[in-house]
């Protein structure tokens, strides 16, 4: 059976994390969406590996896959390769030769598109890395594919063509200096060699196919999100999103595989402790600017790809039931458990009102979303402790207050925890239960009912 890891909030939940835990006992990891604008961080014995691009299973000598539904910059992917091997990996990678290329154009027209946007208070924050554009292209079906770069005579038709165009919206749009980002020549001769590379390094296949005949084979797949569910460009804040699918529909799409292959599994819901928000679009929980300053500092919450300093909210329960429904959650892992250790009020938003009605899940406008106001329930608090320890030691270890949170997230959204993260490193997350086991979701659901009661 396989499984899917997905983020619950709006990125930033600690899914590389996750995957990495359960990644063990993976044999394939396959990234579905999105591109070097991802920023996940596995912890290994104090060791840290920042990925931006390739799977978060990597670290674990996985076979690590990009979907068709990313969009990939071969300069990051070959400098993560590079630094990978320098610190005595080999990471095993696979590209899906219908995935869409990130060039140097699409990162000056990102960074045109938003400052744009920003003179009219509309900028959705984005990294900057090029995603969008990347992704208007492929929609717009100028886009080019991994597989155009094994031939010069079509890159070099699809290049002429695109930089043009490209060159001349960013003209129009800012005073950027393109250096050779717009330049057919260079670009043909750059990126024909990278496609000369993922030949020669047999990186280039199809997906869907390499997928299923893996599965076939006995092997287990684990199908990684990348940013979160309440920025997917269909079902999150829009325009405030990302511009792809990182819910449970975009493994399907993203990869080529068989909806029934998604769904040979656990589709696990990955979940932060508190709230947090790289860039702009709504965020009813969010704490003032000072509270927050102090808790960012604490926590280091600040993003991995752009250092940003991290909006910071309490936990939003109408966020999570949407994801929960919208993914079909039959697991939980709930991370970041210490980093509300030593707090002295911990609340939860379990509703909104607005307009005198009260939503238990969010409007589906950002106008509408902005106008709610939150409405809380306050927990105990618990101090800081070692959580090496706590996470030695297991389940039961956590203190008692600690214990009542997670349970009060479990039982609201009628999902099992399957892990609870309390620390950055790989051994301190306390895993209840593998998602590679099967999906019995009422049984399972009694079981960990019956073993870990709600805390009084």
């Amino acid at each position: 059976m396989n499984a899917t890891i997905i983020g619950s909030q709006m990125g930033d939940e600690g899914k590389g994390g996750i995957v990495d835990v359960f990644g063990d006992g993976a044999d394939v990891v396959v990234r579905y969406q999105g591109g070097d604008n991802a920023g996940h961080t596995v912890s290994e014995d104090g060791t840290e590996y920042a990925l931006r691009l390739l799977p978060s299973g990597v670290v674990r000598g996985k076979t690590g896959v990009l979907g068709n539904g990313c969009v990939v910059n071969l300069e990051t992917l070959f400098d993560e390769i590079r630094r990978l091997r320098e610190r005595g990996l080999d990471p095993d990678i696979r590209v899906s030769g219908r995935a869409h290329v990130v060039l140097p154009y699409h990162r000056l027209l990102d960074e045109a598109t938003e400052s744009s946007r920003s003179e009219h208070a509309t900028a959705v924050g984005t990294t900057g890395n090029g995603i969008g554009p990347a992704y208007e292209d492929k929609a717009s079906r100028r886009g080019i594919r991994i597989a155009d770069l094994r031939s010069s005579s079509v890159l070099r038709t699809r290049l002429e063509s695109a930089a043009d165009r490209a060159r001349r919206i960013a003209e129009n749009t800012s005073e950027i200096e393109p250096g050779n980002a717009f330049d057919a020549d260079h670009l043909l001769e750059t990126y024909r060699a990278y496609g000369r590379r993922l030949e020669e390094e047999r990186m280039i296949v199809d997906v869907g196919e390499y997928l299923t005949e893996r599965s076939r084979e006995g092997s287990t797949i684990l199908f990684e999100g990348a940013q979160g569910t309440h920025i997917d460009v269909d079902h999150g804040t829009f325009p405030f999103v990302t511009s792809s699918n990182p819910t449970a529909g975009g493994a399907i799409v993203g990869t080529g595989v068989s909806p029934s292959m998604v769904a040979d599994g656990h589709v696990i819901g990955v979940v932060k402790s508190y709230l947090s928000r790289v860039g702009n679009g709504p965020l009813p929980t969010e704490f003032d600017e000072e509270v927050a300053a102090e808790f960012r500092d604490a926590v280091g919450g600040f993003g991995t790809v752009t250092g940003r300093p991290r909006r910071i909210g309490w936990l939003d329960l109408p966020m999570l039931r949407a994801s929960a429904r919208l993914n079909g959650f039959t697991g939980l892992a709930l991370n970041h458990v210490d980093a509300l250790a030593g707090l002295e009020e911990l609340r939860v938003c379990t509703a909104y009102e607005l307009g005198g009605e009260t939503l238990r899940t969010p409007p589906s406008t950002v106008e509408e979303w902005r106008r709610c106001t939150p409405r809380y329930e306050r927990f105990e608090t618990w101090s800081d402790r070692d959580w090496w320890a706590v996470a030695d030691d297991g389940y039961d270890a956590l203190p008692a207050a600690a214990r009542a949170y997670v349970e009060y997230v479990r039982d609201d959204l009628e999902c099992p925890i399957f892990a609870v993260g309390v620390g950055p490193d790989r051994e301190e997350t306390i895993v209840l239960r593998s998602p590679f086991e099967p999906a019995e979701r009422d049984s399972d659901e009694r079981s960990l009912r019956d073993d870990h009661p709600v805390s009084s």
